[in-house]
């Protein structure tokens, strides 16, 4: 199988996507592996000062704050698809790079010290199931590798989406 971001990454993609992988699979479970990746981008990328993942609820109407790691959190823990950039990006399934918030209309302010914003959409059999959101304090903080690197995790991250119950 081939892994792009190994292929035109950083080594510190390289390396954080082999820990990412390695620390879902020994999870004891969906939501100690999704706080864990969390955790990592966090720890490992100095540009990643908010990071979260976002699930699509089962109405599929709405993104619902999953894990999360960051200096505070967000007030935005229900964001309707199609609202904001994280909305948007959860409508069109595709990656949205925001180099600088305050010149997109479509920005829910957070924090006062975003400038710029990443958001990856996870996409589980031809659908989009959630995303993640980084945001970061710098302009253009994140480029076409932070996308490329991202997209990969979170096709490590799709297994992880929170199911409906069966009825039993």
């Amino acid at each position: 199988m081939s892994h792009p971001v190994a292929e035109t990454a950083p080594g510190e993609h390289v390396d954080a996507l082999a820990l990412v992988r390695d620390t879902i699979a020994a999870a004891a479970g969906p939501s100690e592996a999704g706080r864990r990746a969390v955790e990592i981008l966090y720890e490992r990328f100095p540009n990643y000062d908010w990071v979260g993942i976002y699930w699509i609820e089962p109405s599929g109407t709405e993104l619902v704050l999953g894990p999360w790691t960051g200096p505070e959190p967000t007030e935005h823990t229900r964001i309707p698809i199609g609202t904001g950039i994280c909305g948007a990006a959860a409508a069109s399934g595709q990656t949205e790079i925001i180099d600088d918030v305050n010149l997109d209309p479509r920005y829910l302010a957070c924090f006062t010290t975003t400038r710029s914003e990443i958001v990856v959409p996870i996409h589980h059999e031809g659908k989009v199931v959630g995303e993640i959101d980084i945001d970061g304090n710098d302009p253009a903080a994140f480029g076409p590798p932070d996308a490329r690197f991202l997209e990969e995790v979170a096709a490590l991250l799709a297994p992880l989406r929170p199911r409906e119950e069966e009825p039993t």
